[in-house]
């Protein structure tokens, strides 16, 4: 299994800056064997995140970006037939369970709620997948770990947590990091100077109090990064800002031109 596993290894160490106590909150809980939930908006570093703790813990990570045609059987596994004869595949979460790994679920509001009750025997002190189509159950081994994502400003009643899965979990809360440490990690991640850097997060920030006001979200992080990375590249700021900040984020013609007023003020 070692072998099989090896390509979910993180060789390359993710950057990643850490804001508060979410190293060793993440590192505690893996000690205690705790589930954690990875609560915070869009590309604010969530994913990046879990991918610096899978490398600094030597531990393999499995992600699956969740979506709500995510059935069971796409987590668990399912028969297939391979010739004449039918063969067992697991899924990405039987995969996880079996190696020992981080098994990563991205935005778990967005699959189906029978799929999420699948990870209940997993998340208490069972630490079991049931495998029903098989008629066995897999003991998670100590090494093994549950993270699940999602991003509390796109909760709707038909897309929450219940809190029979919610209190399964020991719960932390991301956020964009301050503007010194974001303009840090958007110098660094998009190959800009720091001058340049602090200006974009200005525009991300101005841009996020537009919130609420017509702007569903605000300028993510990783956003930042992709104008640095276009300027980077000989993009002009006002330019990079235009694909990266203004247009991806709404289609309303007068945010966006509320944005473009921000970018050349401050550029």
């Amino acid at each position: 299994m070692e072998l099989a596993v090896e390509k979910y290894k993180v060789d390359n160490e993710p950057y990643y800056l850490p804001i508060n106590q979410e190293v060793e909150l993440f590192e505690a809980a893996y000690a205690a064997k705790l589930p954690v939930m990875l609560k915070g908006p869009t590309g604010c570093g969530k994913t990046r995140f879990v991918e610096y703790m899978a490398h600094r813990m030597n531990r393999p990570l499995i992600t699956v970006a969740c979506h709500e045609d995510l059935s069971a059987t796409d987590l668990v596994g399912r028969f297939l037939l391979e010739g004449e004869e039918t063969i067992w595949h697991d899924g990405p979460l039987t995969t996880a369970v079996r190696a020992g790994a981080i098994c990563y679920l991205d935005e778990v509001v967005e699959a189906r709620k029978d799929t999420v009750v699948i990870i209940h025997p997993l998340t208490d002190d069972r630490r079991r997948l049931p495998i029903e189509k098989r008629g066995t159950v897999i003991e998670a081994p100590p090494e093994f770990m549950l993270v699940v994502s999602y991003n509390p400003g796109y909760q709707s009643i038909l897309k929450d947590l219940k809190q029979s899965t919610r209190q399964r979990f020991v719960a932390m809360e991301f956020d964009y990091p301050n503007a010194e440490d974001e303009a840090e990690i958007v110098a660094k991640e998009g190959g800009i100077d720091s001058q340049t850097a602090q200006d974009l997060v200005k525009i991300g920030q101005k841009v996020r109090n537009l919130r609420g006001h017509g702007l569903e979200e605000g300028v993510s992080t990783r956003l930042l990064i992709y104008a640095a990375q276009m300027i980077a590249k000989g993009i002009s700021p006002v330019a990079a800002a235009e694909v990266a900040l203004c247009s991806p984020i709404t289609d309303d013609r007068e945010l966006q031109r509320s944005i473009r007023e921000i970018v050349t003020t401050i550029i």
